[in-house]
Protein backbone atom coordinates (compact mmCIF):
# COMPACT_ATOMS: atom_id res chain seq x y z
CA UNK A 1 0.00 0.00 0.00
CA UNK A 2 2.80 2.29 0.97
CA UNK A 3 4.74 1.82 -2.24
CA UNK A 4 1.61 2.32 -4.18
CA UNK A 5 0.99 5.30 -2.47
CA UNK A 6 3.79 6.41 -3.57
CA UNK A 7 4.06 5.85 -6.95
CA UNK A 8 0.09 7.49 -7.76
CA UNK A 9 1.17 10.51 -5.97
CA UNK A 10 2.57 13.46 -7.99
CA UNK A 11 5.84 15.34 -7.30
CA UNK A 12 5.78 17.96 -4.59
CA UNK A 13 7.51 20.32 -7.53
CA UNK A 14 4.07 19.69 -9.93
CA UNK A 15 2.05 19.91 -6.46
CA UNK A 16 3.75 23.45 -5.72
CA UNK A 17 3.75 24.63 -9.48
CA UNK A 18 -0.02 23.47 -9.71
CA UNK A 19 -1.13 25.32 -6.42
CA UNK A 20 0.91 28.59 -7.48
CA UNK A 21 -0.50 28.43 -11.41
CA UNK A 22 -3.93 27.76 -9.17
CA UNK A 23 -3.80 30.83 -7.51
CA UNK A 24 -2.59 32.98 -10.72
CA UNK A 25 -5.33 34.79 -12.25
CA UNK A 26 -5.24 34.28 -16.43
CA UNK A 27 -3.36 35.82 -18.63
CA UNK A 28 -6.03 37.89 -20.08
CA UNK A 29 -7.52 39.17 -16.82
CA UNK A 30 -3.40 39.88 -15.68
CA UNK A 31 -3.34 42.09 -19.01
CA UNK A 32 -7.21 43.64 -18.83
CA UNK A 33 -5.91 45.10 -14.75
CA UNK A 34 -1.93 46.33 -16.19
CA UNK A 35 -3.91 48.11 -18.31
CA UNK A 36 -6.46 50.06 -16.42
CA UNK A 37 -3.91 50.38 -13.80
CA UNK A 38 -1.68 51.81 -16.66
CA UNK A 39 -4.24 54.27 -17.67
CA UNK A 40 -5.17 55.08 -13.86
CA UNK A 41 -1.34 55.97 -13.75
CA UNK A 42 -1.51 58.16 -16.96
CA UNK A 43 -4.79 60.34 -15.57
CA UNK A 44 -3.16 60.91 -12.47
CA UNK A 45 0.46 61.77 -13.68
CA UNK A 46 -1.15 63.85 -16.34
CA UNK A 47 -1.87 67.13 -14.41
CA UNK A 48 2.19 66.81 -12.75
CA UNK A 49 3.51 66.54 -16.27
CA UNK A 50 1.42 69.44 -16.91
CA UNK A 51 2.70 71.13 -14.24
CA UNK A 52 6.65 70.72 -14.41
CA UNK A 53 6.23 71.25 -18.23
CA UNK A 54 4.56 74.74 -17.38
CA UNK A 55 7.19 75.55 -14.83
CA UNK A 56 9.87 75.46 -17.54
CA UNK A 57 7.79 78.19 -19.87
CA UNK A 58 7.94 81.80 -20.64
CA UNK A 59 4.69 84.06 -20.32
CA UNK A 60 4.05 83.90 -24.01
CA UNK A 61 4.31 80.08 -24.03
CA UNK A 62 1.65 79.28 -21.70
CA UNK A 63 -1.30 81.45 -23.03
CA UNK A 64 -1.37 79.89 -26.58
CA UNK A 65 -4.24 79.17 -29.07
CA UNK A 66 -2.52 75.79 -29.56
CA UNK A 67 -1.25 74.68 -26.28
CA UNK A 68 1.61 72.17 -26.31
CA UNK A 69 3.06 70.15 -23.23
CA UNK A 70 6.88 71.06 -24.03
CA UNK A 71 8.11 74.67 -23.88
CA UNK A 72 9.51 74.66 -27.85
CA UNK A 73 9.78 77.16 -30.43
CA UNK A 74 8.60 77.09 -33.92
CA UNK A 75 11.52 74.92 -35.72
CA UNK A 76 10.67 72.16 -32.43
CA UNK A 77 13.87 73.30 -31.02
CA UNK A 78 14.00 73.13 -26.57
CA UNK A 79 12.49 76.65 -25.28
CA UNK A 80 12.88 75.88 -21.53
CA UNK A 81 14.38 78.12 -19.10
CA UNK A 82 14.99 77.90 -15.61
CA UNK A 83 14.26 81.67 -15.13
CA UNK A 84 11.12 81.03 -13.10
CA UNK A 85 12.43 79.27 -10.02
CA UNK A 86 14.80 82.07 -9.82
CA UNK A 87 12.40 84.57 -10.01
CA UNK A 88 10.08 82.70 -7.91
CA UNK A 89 12.41 82.52 -4.97
CA UNK A 90 12.44 86.62 -5.58
CA UNK A 91 8.90 87.29 -5.17
CA UNK A 92 6.27 86.99 -2.00
CA UNK A 93 8.97 86.32 0.30
CA UNK A 94 9.15 82.55 -1.09
CA UNK A 95 12.26 81.68 0.10
CA UNK A 96 11.52 82.55 3.62
CA UNK A 97 8.15 80.71 3.74
CA UNK A 98 10.41 77.80 2.35
CA UNK A 99 12.81 78.03 5.24
CA UNK A 100 9.33 78.55 7.65
CA UNK A 101 8.00 75.75 6.57
CA UNK A 102 11.44 73.68 6.61
CA UNK A 103 11.42 74.85 10.79
CA UNK A 104 8.33 74.10 11.20
CA UNK A 105 8.45 70.41 10.17
CA UNK A 106 12.20 69.73 11.46
CA UNK A 107 10.19 71.17 15.20
CA UNK A 108 6.67 69.65 15.09
CA UNK A 109 7.30 66.45 13.62
CA UNK A 110 9.90 64.86 16.12
CA UNK A 111 7.87 66.88 19.40
CA UNK A 112 4.53 65.42 17.65
CA UNK A 113 5.86 62.01 17.08
CA UNK A 114 7.41 61.39 21.07
CA UNK A 115 4.46 62.99 22.63
CA UNK A 116 2.02 60.67 20.44
CA UNK A 117 4.31 57.59 21.24
CA UNK A 118 4.36 58.70 25.29
CA UNK A 119 0.60 59.03 25.47
CA UNK A 120 0.01 56.01 23.01
CA UNK A 121 2.54 53.86 25.20
CA UNK A 122 0.56 54.75 29.14
CA UNK A 123 -2.92 53.63 27.40
CA UNK A 124 -1.57 50.40 26.20
CA UNK A 125 0.98 49.89 28.99
CA UNK A 126 0.53 51.76 32.42
CA UNK A 127 -2.82 51.16 33.86
CA UNK A 128 -4.69 54.14 35.65
CA UNK A 129 -7.78 55.37 36.82
CA UNK A 130 -10.37 56.57 33.80
CA UNK A 131 -8.08 55.22 31.34
CA UNK A 132 -10.57 53.43 29.34
CA UNK A 133 -13.04 56.28 29.47
CA UNK A 134 -10.24 58.87 28.41
CA UNK A 135 -9.42 56.80 26.21
CA UNK A 136 -12.97 56.81 24.28
CA UNK A 137 -12.87 60.70 24.90
CA UNK A 138 -9.53 60.81 22.45
CA UNK A 139 -11.31 57.99 20.23
CA UNK A 140 -14.32 60.74 20.05
CA UNK A 141 -12.00 63.91 18.72
CA UNK A 142 -11.57 61.92 16.32
CA UNK A 143 -15.11 61.52 14.67
CA UNK A 144 -15.28 65.94 14.83
CA UNK A 145 -14.12 67.74 11.93
CA UNK A 146 -11.33 69.48 11.84
CA UNK A 147 -12.71 72.80 10.85
CA UNK A 148 -15.19 72.19 14.18
CA UNK A 149 -12.10 72.37 16.13
CA UNK A 150 -10.67 75.60 14.26
CA UNK A 151 -12.30 78.18 16.37
CA UNK A 152 -11.36 76.98 20.03
CA UNK A 153 -7.80 76.29 18.51
CA UNK A 154 -7.94 80.07 18.01
CA UNK A 155 -8.88 81.16 21.17
CA UNK A 156 -6.22 78.99 22.87
CA UNK A 157 -3.62 79.87 20.94
CA UNK A 158 -4.51 83.89 21.19
CA UNK A 159 -4.97 83.48 25.04
CA UNK A 160 -0.97 81.87 24.79
CA UNK A 161 -0.16 84.96 22.95
CA UNK A 162 1.36 82.53 20.25
CA UNK A 163 -1.09 83.98 17.66
CA UNK A 164 0.95 85.40 14.24
CA UNK A 165 3.79 83.27 14.98
CA UNK A 166 5.40 80.18 14.34
CA UNK A 167 5.10 78.84 17.91
CA UNK A 168 1.30 79.12 17.25
CA UNK A 169 1.70 76.67 14.15
CA UNK A 170 3.71 73.94 16.04
CA UNK A 171 2.42 74.47 19.54
CA UNK A 172 -1.35 73.61 18.96
CA UNK A 173 -0.70 70.18 16.69
CA UNK A 174 1.86 68.77 19.09
CA UNK A 175 -0.77 65.99 19.53
CA UNK A 176 -2.92 64.29 17.35
CA UNK A 177 -5.42 61.45 18.30
CA UNK A 178 -4.98 59.58 15.50
CA UNK A 179 -1.18 58.91 16.21
CA UNK A 180 -2.04 57.75 19.61
CA UNK A 181 -4.91 55.20 18.71
CA UNK A 182 -2.13 54.31 15.53
CA UNK A 183 0.61 53.87 17.90
CA UNK A 184 -1.26 52.09 20.64
CA UNK A 185 -2.36 49.36 18.62
CA UNK A 186 0.89 48.78 17.79
CA UNK A 187 1.64 48.33 21.67
CA UNK A 188 -0.59 46.41 22.72
CA UNK A 189 1.01 43.86 19.71
CA UNK A 190 4.50 43.98 21.79
CA UNK A 191 4.73 40.84 24.02
CA UNK A 192 4.34 41.79 27.97
CA UNK A 193 7.23 39.22 28.84
CA UNK A 194 9.83 41.58 27.26
CA UNK A 195 8.83 44.35 29.73
CA UNK A 196 8.44 42.53 32.46
CA UNK A 197 12.05 40.76 32.32
CA UNK A 198 13.38 44.17 31.84
CA UNK A 199 11.07 45.30 34.81
CA UNK A 200 12.33 42.51 36.82
CA UNK A 201 16.42 43.57 36.08
CA UNK A 202 15.60 46.81 37.54
CA UNK A 203 14.11 49.13 34.25
CA UNK A 204 11.80 51.90 34.99
CA UNK A 205 9.18 52.59 32.56
CA UNK A 206 10.88 55.54 31.01
CA UNK A 207 13.98 53.16 29.97
CA UNK A 208 11.64 50.58 28.77
CA UNK A 209 9.61 52.97 26.76
CA UNK A 210 13.05 54.29 25.74
CA UNK A 211 15.14 51.16 25.12
CA UNK A 212 12.38 48.50 24.12
CA UNK A 213 8.88 49.98 22.74
CA UNK A 214 10.45 52.01 20.90
CA UNK A 215 12.79 50.35 18.88
CA UNK A 216 10.04 47.86 18.26
CA UNK A 217 7.59 50.42 16.80
CA UNK A 218 9.67 51.77 14.05
CA UNK A 219 7.24 50.66 11.47
CA UNK A 220 4.37 52.50 12.86
CA UNK A 221 6.47 55.82 13.66
CA UNK A 222 7.64 55.62 10.68
CA UNK A 223 4.00 55.66 9.46
CA UNK A 224 3.04 58.24 11.78
CA UNK A 225 6.40 60.72 10.97
CA UNK A 226 5.53 60.35 7.28
CA UNK A 227 2.31 61.27 6.92
CA UNK A 228 2.51 64.19 9.54
CA UNK A 229 4.91 65.63 7.21
CA UNK A 230 3.28 65.50 4.34
CA UNK A 231 0.26 66.71 6.12
CA UNK A 232 2.26 69.57 7.60
CA UNK A 233 3.92 70.19 4.83
CA UNK A 234 0.77 70.90 2.78
CA UNK A 235 -1.32 72.13 5.65
CA UNK A 236 -2.79 75.74 4.50
CA UNK A 237 -5.58 76.21 6.63
CA UNK A 238 -4.56 76.62 10.26
CA UNK A 239 -1.61 78.99 8.52
CA UNK A 240 -3.85 81.02 6.98
CA UNK A 241 -6.07 81.61 9.62
CA UNK A 242 -3.59 82.25 12.78
CA UNK A 243 -0.76 83.49 10.94
CA UNK A 244 -1.26 87.93 9.10
CA UNK A 245 2.85 88.45 8.87
CA UNK A 246 4.15 87.72 5.54
CA UNK A 247 7.30 87.12 6.90
CA UNK A 248 5.84 84.50 8.89
CA UNK A 249 3.88 82.90 6.10
CA UNK A 250 4.66 79.09 5.02
CA UNK A 251 4.86 77.50 1.79
CA UNK A 252 1.29 76.90 1.19
CA UNK A 253 0.37 80.52 2.37
CA UNK A 254 3.27 81.96 -0.20
CA UNK A 255 2.10 80.01 -3.03
CA UNK A 256 -1.59 80.86 -2.71
CA UNK A 257 -0.56 84.38 -2.25
CA UNK A 258 1.36 84.33 -5.44
CA UNK A 259 -1.50 82.54 -7.46
CA UNK A 260 -3.85 85.37 -6.26
CA UNK A 261 -2.11 88.11 -6.84
CA UNK A 262 -3.18 90.73 -9.22
CA UNK A 263 -1.75 89.88 -12.45
CA UNK A 264 -1.43 86.18 -14.07
CA UNK A 265 1.62 84.48 -13.36
CA UNK A 266 0.64 80.65 -14.34
CA UNK A 267 4.18 79.92 -15.22
CA UNK A 268 5.42 81.20 -11.69
CA UNK A 269 2.90 79.34 -9.87
CA UNK A 270 3.58 76.04 -11.40
CA UNK A 271 7.29 76.53 -10.80
CA UNK A 272 6.25 77.64 -6.87
CA UNK A 273 4.07 74.17 -6.39
CA UNK A 274 6.67 71.91 -8.35
CA UNK A 275 9.42 73.38 -5.24
CA UNK A 276 6.48 72.49 -3.07
CA UNK A 277 5.20 69.42 -4.14
CA UNK A 278 9.03 67.91 -4.43
CA UNK A 279 10.21 67.20 -0.94
CA UNK A 280 6.84 65.16 -0.57
CA UNK A 281 7.75 63.08 -3.34
CA UNK A 282 11.37 62.75 -2.57
CA UNK A 283 10.64 61.49 1.15
CA UNK A 284 8.33 59.09 -0.27
CA UNK A 285 10.58 57.46 -2.27
CA UNK A 286 12.97 57.01 0.34
CA UNK A 287 11.37 56.00 2.84
CA UNK A 288 8.42 53.55 0.40
CA UNK A 289 9.55 50.57 1.90
CA UNK A 290 9.17 51.98 5.67
CA UNK A 291 5.57 52.85 4.83
CA UNK A 292 4.19 49.87 3.19
CA UNK A 293 6.25 47.71 6.55
CA UNK A 294 4.33 50.24 8.86
CA UNK A 295 0.87 49.98 7.08
CA UNK A 296 1.64 45.88 6.87
CA UNK A 297 2.24 45.85 10.64
CA UNK A 298 -0.25 48.33 11.80
CA UNK A 299 -3.20 47.08 9.65
CA UNK A 300 -3.71 50.78 8.41
CA UNK A 301 -6.38 50.90 5.04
Amino acid sequence: MTLLAERTRPPVGHRRAGSRSGRRAPAPLRVVAFLLLAAGSLVALAPFAWMVATSFKQPQDVFTSTPHLLPTTEEGDWAGTLANYTEVFELGGFGGAFLNSVLVVAVLIPLKVFCSALAAYAFARIPFPGRDRLFAALLATIMLPSVALLVPKVYVTQWLGMADSLTGLIVPSLVSAFDIFLLRQFFLTHPKEVEEAAMMDGASRLRIFWSIALPMARPALAVVTITAFIFHWNDLLWPLVILSDQDNYTLPLALQALASGRVAQPHLVMAGAVVAVMPVILIFLIFQRRILDGIQFTGLK
